[in-house]
């Protein structure tokens, strides 16, 4: 790499000269302007790889209206659901031609205003947003000039636009699954306290409906609560259900990690999976499918939500200010080795 001028930083002008074309042209080729010839444009990329250039942003939002960078706010960059869902709106913004900043609000509520109050405006062309603590009203009543669009289940304002899956239905379809394979006990794990997000409480409502379904009883004991969320405060939960006497032949999880805590405390109890007890995960993710056993999974199409998401965030940021849409992403159940006829 080397630069234009001694100490200082790549200018258009030095990528002109050293391309041999005038500051226009490259001016057109980083904005992408169809009319450059294949020719030129090449020209003129071989030029700003030469001299390491990068265009400045606020040039190119005066240019353009456009800085080619949007902004994902999750709540936990670490937690297995949001690393991964962080890794596909990131590689579908790329072929799109776009950055992706990551912002982590940990579930903080002024964190999470601060992303629809604006903060982004000017940086960014739009936001995507896991919101966890601020309501559906609120998200409404600032509705923020930047584009906008949410994930999860938490807010779903009429003025915008909203990716999720149906819980409800893919909590059915994975107890359905189970009673299929003739497990007549399901436990679930569990509920937390303090637990702040609703798509625990709505995969609780498809586990209830699809026991309904099958004119199963429904034993509240079966429904186990978590002091907190850590593998190992979920062991403790489910080591305490089986020392109290409460037995089941098949849990559903309310996460990937709360199923690898599940067999890890199976296993401390001397119980097979999925001889035992079947263990069903949810999210599927890498955990699931590399874990021993392989962990059975419901599975959202990530792909599809990152996909969907930048589908109504580009319409937005090219003009469309209607209702907000809301849209189902697809969901199954990947079988693995944690769960099998009985």
């Amino acid at each position: 790499m080397r630069s234009g001028r001694p100490g200082g930083k790549v200018r258009l002008e030095d990528v002109a000269n050293l391309a041999g074309v005038s500051m226009k042209t490259v001016s057109n080729v980083v904005h992408d302007h169809p009319h450059v010839s294949a020719k030129m444009r090449e020209r003129v990329q071989s030029a700003i790889d030469q001299l390491g250039y990068r265009p400045n942003l606020t040039a190119r939002r005066l240019a353009t209206g456009r800085t080619g960078m949007l902004a994902l706010a999750i709540p936990e960059i670490d937690q297995p659901y949001f690393a991964e869902i962080v890794r596909y709106v990131a590689a579908e913004a790329a072929g799109r031609g776009y950055r992706v900043i990551v912002e982590q609000t940990l579930s903080e509520v002024e964190a999470e205003r601060a992303i629809i109050s604006d903060r982004e405006e000017g940086l960014v062309d739009g936001v995507i947003f896991h919101p966890m603590r601020i309501d559906t009203m609120e998200i409404a009543r600032l509705r923020p000039d930047t584009p906008l669009v949410l994930l999860g289940e938490v807010a779903r304002p009429l003025t915008t636009d909203h990716v999720m899956i149906d819980n409800v239905a893919a909590a059915r379809v994975g107890v359905e699954l189970l009673i299929a394979q003739g497990r007549s006990r399901i436990g679930f794990l569990a509920l937390v306290h303090g637990d702040i997000t609703e798509s625990t409480h709505l995969r609780l409502l498809g586990y209830q409906e699809a026991l309904v379904a099958a004119g199963m009883q429904i034993d509240p004991q079966l429904v186990l609560e978590s002091t907190g969320w850590t593998v190992e405060e979920v062991m403790q939960t489910l080591l305490d259900a089986l020392a109290a006497g409460i037995r089941f032949d098949a849990i559903v999880c309310r996460d990937d990690l709360f199923a690898m805590a599940a067999m890890k405390a199976l296993d401390r109890a001397g119980l097979s999976v999925p001889g035992d007890v079947a263990v069903l995960g949810w999210d599927d993710t890498r955990f699931a499918r590399y874990s021993t056993p392989a962990i059975s999974s419901v599975s959202p199409d990530k792909a599809a939500i990152a996909r969907t998401a930048l589908d109504l965030l580009e319409e937005r940021m090219n003009g469309y200010d209607g209702v907000g849409r809301h849209r189902i992403a697809p969901h199954a159940v990947v079988e693995r080795e944690t769960t099998a006829p009985k």
